[in-house]
Formats: C-alpha cells, structure tokens, sequence
C-alpha cells in the first residue's frame, strides 16, 4: 500500500524541452534561429533562480549558444581563449570602445550579461576583464514587451529582446524576429494567471 501526505503538494508535470510547467508549456511558440555569431549568456546566479527569466528562452532559440551561470568567470571560461579578438559585449560601458557600423562584421563572439541593472554593473564590477571588451550599445526603437517585469529604465529591454535587436544589427541576412514569438506567450500567460498584477500596475 502506497501512503500519500496530503499536506504535500504533488509536484508539477514539467516540460522536458522548455522546462516550464506543462499547463504553460511554450514549446509551439519557440523557434530555433542559427546566427553566425556565436552567443553566450551570462547569468547572474541569483538571476537563473528567477522562473520568468528570458535568458533561457533565448539560449533554446539559438543553437549553439551557450549558458552559464557564475559571479566570476575568466576570458578563457567564457571565451575558450584569452584572445578577446572578435569577441564584443553586448551592454552600454562607462568607457571602452563601442562596435560601429563599420566593424561590425568583425563581431564573432556575442557575450550577453543577464540579470537586473543592478546584478550586471556587479557581474562587472567583480570581471573587470570585461571592460577591455568592446561593446554593443542598442538604441531600441520599440518599448520591452516583457510587462511582467518592470526595468528602470525607459529604453530596458529584456534579455531575448536584448539579443534579439543586437542579431539583428550584427547580422542583417537573417530575420531574428520570430524568437521573440516565445517571450509573448510567456508574458500572456502569465498575465492570464495573475490578472490582478495587471489592475495594481494600471492602478499605480
């Protein structure tokens, strides 16, 4: 005889290609786009416990990228090498050297730091090999679509979306837009879930 505690939850049928709870599955919204630029994604630790992060949504787009998930990371562990050429950041330095129009197609390497404001400027603070990087500034033309979670800033923008708009200026060959299919299933149904969030955000 099986015993069940009933003051146990049971536990969620999970998604085994989106690892999202069955009853949200976003499998039939996510596409896989190949990019020539290599990407990798760095999370924050405390950011990748977050169950509406984009970041994993963007590594399951495209294959090839890869995900990893530290406070500290050397050249080498990010990049398999310490030769930082073709390699480029995409985040808004203090100072360096921003990626023109003009040397773009010199991109290779596309590292992209997930997690607030806040996380990054300390994901950066803690790598300050980071700053050698050049990098990617975005001036989005279009507000986030990722109302879940609210940035402090105007122009922020979420990860996928991030990602998203930085392929797409590197490499204009390829259309990068239905990625983000996947990121508005996900803020629908989770607006579909917590209806009430949506009139306390109007409301304030």
């Amino acid at each position: 005889m099986v015993v069940v505690d009933s003051a146990t939850p049971p536990k969620r049928a999970m998604c085994p290609r989106c690892e999202r709870p069955e009853t949200v599955c976003l499998c039939d919204a996510m596409v896989q786009v190949n990019s020539p630029v290599e990407v990798i994604i760095w999370q924050d630790p405390t950011e990748a416990r977050h169950k509406l992060s984009t970041a994993p949504l963007l590594h399951k787009s495209l294959p090839g990228s890869r995900l990893l998930v530290a406070d500290e990371l050397t050249p080498e562990q990010v990049f398999g090498s310490d030769n930082l050429v073709g390699c480029a950041l995409l985040y808004p330095l203090d100072q360096g050297e921003v990626v023109t129009a003009e040397h773009k197609a010199e991109v290779q390497k596309l590292l992209i730091l997930d997690g607030t404001w806040r996380k990054v400027r300390r994901l950066i603070h803690l790598n300050p090999w980071l700053n050698q990087l050049p990098y990617v500034a975005l001036n989005p033309e279009y507000q986030s679509q990722y109302r879940i979670r609210k940035s402090p800033r105007e122009d922020g923008l979420s990860t996928i979306e991030a990602g998203v708009a930085a392929l797409s200026w590197l490499d204009q060959q390829q259309d990068y837009l239905p990625v983000l299919n996947v990121l508005e299933k996900m803020v629908s149904l989770q607006e579909q879930l917590t209806p009430e969030r949506r009139s306390n955000r109007r409301e304030n």
